[in-house]
């Protein structure tokens, strides 16, 4: 069940010569894949381009009809190797996955790809995660594609730019016989404009045609002497015929003046950033004409050096603007005007910082500072003179707290590190490796588990250099989705293999939960095209691990405890899964909520749990929030004088998970915590009961009232 349906906007897909789309980045992606004959398609989800493969998945019956192959991929290297078809076939393929974790992943197939070439135009659609917002290590991909020469892409951020760039990035891909990468930022892909259509087209030899006339290249498999031969071949053909084809077509893009002293090189995907900065200088107008002259890289490998040379001419000053470090771009150019012998002085790293999203401000400042340096007379009066100094901005982290990503409200996987907290509290600390998913944020107060991560689905194999015996176990922690993207072959495998004596849990919320909700192997829902229900226990014993215990229902701390324990202390050999099973409770509420609601509009009895504490009860230590995190427990302060400290209180965003009371009671702490079902369109009867025990117990609270000993003042 993934994050969001696109069934409604896949109908878009369908519009043809003349007719206008309206939408999304992520959509008009795949209507220019479309529109370009694309044979096949496939990838790995992860953010920014999630929404790109759930687009394909809900648009598989249109790609049926038009003969082109759409394959949810196991992982990112999976998705490389698809692209093995337009080696020796003249087919058109796209893959995509999340940027510089999937290239990782992705390396061995990419740089073989890369070596061999391509017959039919291969497209690796990358989701540049870079900057603030970010959930990976901060890394760009330019640095792959300059190391295995991938032609990188990297249009203007509007919808024509986008779809343009699909239909030359193949055309570029199959005159070089190079494979290219469409690099796009989250902004990229959620921007939404529109763009004339074009027909949709029918691969001009499908992957079923293909099949019935199988073809083979010797010369293309990368052994020697054929692999010395490739990197020739890259050299003195393929790369000469790219930038060829990058002049002739125009990739690249003009803006502004001809003459001037000064002049802007931008790569594409940063190119509103810097029309906005100019605008907020007065140097361009509100449709982007700008005073100042702009060199747009919509291609950011290979750079041209007889065009970059000729936008140099007549002028003094050119900054780069070049989103990240190191400073490939920067560096490339300085060399060109190096060998060329010129004059004009190259700015980039020394106004802009070298790490770091260039923000709205980070742009403005550097751009104000560039004109400042190169041509004074070029800013306003108000801007050239400002009338007094910038406020320093207060460093507020010493007094702010940073606000960290956690789990969402009756995550089932909060019970699982209650558990570990209180199992740490018997036994002492463990060494603990985590993995990629949300499990992660265990990481982070309350629970503080885990300290390390090298990678999806590596987490028990980051834990090889502890599995040779000592007097505590140690302790991995992998996803589902983990598991089965990497997981299975490169960490199970490696324990059962080296006879591990570790513990791993692996975390199995039924989908690959933290990429969007997307199905894995074992998800227990019913899928029409992808195969689950594949049970990981199975898969466990498949590779000689025996020890393997299943905890079915994760909110039972106790038994999670238990299992826990006993792993950590069980005289048995060998290496110890528990698998630890709930369903993410997002997904849960996306699937159980509407039908609830529309239950409760059309009159039918539905009874929802709800939890609550007991103020008179609660001692206030608060134990509960250190050992469960819930969003939903928070604090309340009591009108009670003789009561200093707040309580614990539920606010409305409980979902009724039980957890919290689950905690209290395994953990042997107050009694506080209580169950209350919410009963919506009662029958008769209940109304009546409920009416009875209400008047019952205003009874009785009248009685103790009477019974209470009061001190009054006398007036």
């Amino acid at each position: 069940m993934a994050e969001r349906s696109f069934k409604a906007e896949v109908e878009h897909l369908k519009l043809g010569e003349g007719e206008t789309f309206t939408g999304e980045g992520i959509l008009a992606l795949t209507k220019a894949l479309l529109e370009a004959g694309v044979g096949y398609v496939g990838g790995y989800q992860g953010a920014p381009i999630s929404h790109l493969m759930d687009v394909l998945a809900d648009a598989e019956e249109l790609l049926a009809e038009l003969g082109v192959r759409f394959e949810a991929n196991a992982n990112e290297a999976a998705a490389g190797a698809m692209l093995a078809a337009s080696v020796h076939y003249p087919i058109r393929g796209a893959v995509t996955f999340k940027g510089s974790v999937g290239v990782n992943v992705a390396s061995d197939a990419l740089a073989n790809l890369a070596s061999s070439g391509v017959t039919g135009g291969a497209m690796i659609i990358v989701g540049e995660d870079y900057g603030e917002g970010s959930s990976i290590m901060q890394e760009r991909t330019h640095a792959f594609a300059m190391k295995s020469q991938f032609w990188l892409l990297d249009p203007r951020p509007n919808l024509p730019s986008i779809v343009k760039m699909v239909s030359d990035g193949f055309d570029l891909s199959e005159a070089s016989n190079t494979p290219v990468m469409l690099m796009v930022r989250i902004r990229s892909c959620h921007v939404t404009g529109t763009f004339e259509c074009k027909d949709n087209q029918r691969p001009g030899l499908t992957v079923r045609d293909a099949l019935s006339n199988p073809r083979s290249d010797f010369s293309r498999v990368v052994l020697p002497p054929m692999s010395y031969a490739h990197e020739q071949d890259k050299i003195n053909n393929r790369w000469p015929a790219a930038e060829k084809f990058v002049r002739e077509r125009g990739l690249n893009e003009f803006f502004g003046p001809k003459q001037a002293s000064l002049g802007i090189v931008v790569q594409g995907g940063m190119y509103n950033g810097v029309i906005r900065a100019l605008q907020r200088l007065g140097l361009a107008d509100i449709h982007g004409e700008t005073q100042i002259p702009l060199y747009v890289l919509n291609v950011t490998y290979p750079l041209i050096s007889d065009e970059f040379l000729e936008f140099c001419a007549g002028k003094d000053h050119v900054l780069v603007v070049e989103e990240g470090q190191p400073e490939f771009i920067e560096t490339q150019l300085g060399s060109f005007l190096y060998r060329a012998g010129s004059q004009v002085a190259l700015h980039g790293k020394d106004l802009f910082p070298m790490a770091g999203e260039y923000t709205g401000a980070v742009m403005l400042d550097a751009l104000e500072g560039f004109i400042r340096q190169a041509e004074p007379g070029l800013l306003p009066a108000a801007v050239r003179a400002p009338n007094a100094e910038k406020p320093e901005i207060p460093d507020l982290s010493k007094t702010v707290p940073i606000r960290p990503p956690g789990f969402c409200t009756g995550c089932p996987e909060r019970p699982i590190f209650a558990a570990m907290k209180l199992v740490e509290a018997e036994l002492g600390k463990h060494q603990i490796a985590a993995d990629i998913g949300c499990h992660l944020f265990a990481a982070l107060p309350p629970f503080e588990i885990g300290g390390a991560t090298m990678g999806y689905g590596l987490g028990p194999a980051a834990n090889g250099a502890f599995d040779g015996g000592g007097e505590k176990r140690p302790v991995a922690i992998i996803g589902d989705g983990g598991f089965w993207h990497n997981g299975l072959s490169s960490s199970f495998t490696n324990m059962s293999f080296n006879k591990s004596d570790g513990v791993a849990i692996v975390v199995d919320n039924y989908y690959s939960a933290a990429t969007g909700g997307q199905d894995v192997m074992s998800s227990r829902a019913s899928n029409p095209t992808k195969s689950t229900k594949n049970p990981i226990s199975k898969a466990l014993k498949g590779v000689g691990i025996d020890w393997v215990r299943e905890v079915d229902r994760t909110y039972d701390v106790a038994r999670m405890r238990d299992t826990i324990r006993e792993a950590l202390t069980t005289p048995e050999k060998g290496p110890k899964v528990i698998v630890a099973s709930s369903e993410c409770m997002l997904n849960r509420q996306r699937r159980e909520k509407p039908l609830r609601n529309k239950a409760i509009k059309e009159g039918r009895r539905v009874e929802a749990p709800r939890f609550g504490v007991d103020s008179e009860v609660c001692t206030g230590d608060h134990a509960c929030m250190r050992l469960s995190g819930c969003p939903s427990l928070s604090l309340k302060k009591l009108d009670d004088p003789l009561r200093d400290d707040p309580v614990a209180h539920i606010d409305q965003s409980c979902v009724g998970c039980g957890n919290c009371g689950e905690v209290a009671d395994a953990a042997i702490l107050c009694p506080s915590f209580y169950r209350a079902d919410v009963v919506h369109n009662p029958g008769g009867f209940e109304k009546w009961w409920a009416g009875l025990r209400s008047r019952v117990i205003d009874w009785l609270i009248q009685r103790r009232a009477t019974r209470r000993l009061e001190f009054r003042v006398a007036s």
